[in-house]
C-alpha cells in the first residue's frame, strides 16, 4: 500500500492545501494493525504548481474558485493526480472540489488530517488505523 502526503519540500512539512502543495512525499506502508510502518519510498514534484500560471504554492490558505467547466484548470488536477496513481490513500486537510475529483477518478481515497502535527510521518502514524 501506498500513500502521498502534501509536503513542502525535503523537510517533509506537511502543506495542507493539497492541491498547491510543491511536493508530494510518497510513503509504502507495511505491516498490519497497530504495527505499521512508513518508509519513504519518493518525493514527487506537484505537476499542478508547475503548470500554474498563479504561484499560490506558497499560500496554503489559497481556496480554488474553478468549476468542473474550466477545462483546463481541471486538467491540472489531472495532472497531479496521475503524478501520484500508484497510491491508495492521499492525506490532506483541505482540498478543492477539483482535486477530490480527480482523486476519485484516478482511485485515490482521501483521507482527512484534522489536528495539528506538522511532520508527514507523524501524521501518518496517527492516521494509521484509517489506512487499511
Amino acid at each position: 500500500m501506498k500513500v502521498a502526503v502534501p509536503v513542502k519540500d525535503d523537510s517533509l512539512t506537511f502543506f495542507s492545501n493539497a492541491g498547491h502543495a510543491p511536493f508530494f512525499a510518497i510513503f509504502s506502508v507495511k505491516g498490519g494493525g497497530m504495527f505499521k510502518s512508513f518508509s519513504l519510498e519518493v518525493l514527487v514534484k506537484n505537476p499542478k504548481v508547475d503548470s500554474d500560471e498563479e504561484h499560490h504554492h506558497d499560500d496554503e490558505a489559497h481556496t480554488c474558485n474553478h468549476d468542473e467547466n474550466d477545462t483546463q484548470h481541471v486538467q491540472k488536477h489531472t495532472l497531479m493526480a496521475e503524478a501520484i496513481q500508484d497510491c491508495d490513500y492521499i492525506v490532506i486537510k483541505k482540498a478543492c472540489k477539483n482535486t477530490v475529483k480527480s482523486m476519485n477518478d484516478f482511485g485515490i481515497k482521501i483521507k482527512k488530517y484534522n489536528s495539528d502535527s506538522s511532520e508527514a510521518k507523524k501524521i501518518l502514524s496517527e492516521m494509521s488505523s484509517q489506512l487499511i
